[in-house]
């Protein structure tokens, strides 16, 4: 009998929704997949030295409209998600509690993007 496969989700403060971990590049990131590890540090308290990645190349690229935020002094943009895939036998961490208020492991159905469940689905098979 196989295991299920989950997939580490974040309940992000802002936003109210139960997310995929990541964030920005900061500028001391040399790569987009060390930025990856760093922010799933950040948030869940998972070492980057205790996750393997799949590969260098992201798994799957989201573009999305953000709205403005004027107590950011943001205006209305579109993001770019470039997204990874980790595994990891580690427990949850301590989290980022400024962004995030828990962190749980999800069935991969409950991933929301249909095309990124299935890029997930494919990559684990």
């Amino acid at each position: 009998m196989s295991t299920p496969h989950r997939v580490l989700h974040i309940h992000h403060l802002a936003t109210g929704m139960w997310l995929l971990p990541g964030g920005h590049l900061e500028p001391a990131d040399n790569t987009l997949l060390q930025a990856a590890g760093r922010e799933l540090a950040e948030e869940t308290g998972i070492s980057p030295h205790l996750v393997t990645p799949r590969g260098e190349v992201p798994l799957d690229i989201g573009i999305h409209p953000i709205d403005a935020d004027p107590a950011k002094n943001e205006p209305a943009h579109q993001h770019c998600d470039f997204r990874y895939l980790f595994r990891t036998t580690a427990d949850i961490g301590e989290l980022q509690t400024e962004e995030v208020s828990a962190a749980a492991w999800h069935d991969i159905e409950e991933v929301s993007d249909p095309q990124l469940r299935q890029r997930i689905a494919a990559a684990l098979r």
